[in-house]
């Protein structure tokens, strides 16, 4: 097997950062691997804190980040408008919202995209996929 067609789709690094072990992995439950055949392979980088939150981005790679609007002591939308603020050419944000009614909040953080909870796999994966689409490089087949 040529190394080609093992690179013709790059991997997509996600961070998915919530207080609660159980909104992470629904998170990466609703998405899986490869929730879209054109896309990459997804690699999950789970977090529970703000600094670690922080650091990964610092050290760059992460090309979406998902942040739980809801987490406890630090919430994703502050966190989020932090991100956007901070980080030249910040990778995209989707928060994870506490009602649909909270999208405007999301509006506010900066985020580019906002799914309520309790999660829908399908609805989470559309938003994802199209902000994956938007900005990760395109890979050739």
């Amino acid at each position: 097997m040529s190394q080609s067609s093992n690179s013709a789709k790059k991997s997509v690094k996600v961070l998915v950062y919530s207080d609660d072990v159980n909104t992470r992995q629904q998170v990466v439950l609703a998405l899986g691997r490869r929730p879209h055949p054109d896309l990459g392979e997804f690699e999950y980088v789970e977090v529970a804190t703000l600094p670690v939150v922080l650091q990964n981005m610092d050290a760059g790679g992460i090309d979406l980040a998902i942040l739980d609007g809801e987490a406890v002591p630090a919430g994703g939308m502050g966190i989020a408008k932090q991100l956007k603020d901070e980080i030249f050419e910040c990778p995209p944000i989707l928060v994870l919202t506490g009602r649909p009614q909270d999208a405007w909040l999301a509006t506010w953080s900066r985020a580019e995209a906002a799914v309520p909870h309790p999660i829908d796999p399908i609805q989470l994966a559309e938003a994802v996929i199209g902000l994956v689409r938007e900005n990760v490089p395109a890979t050739t087949a």
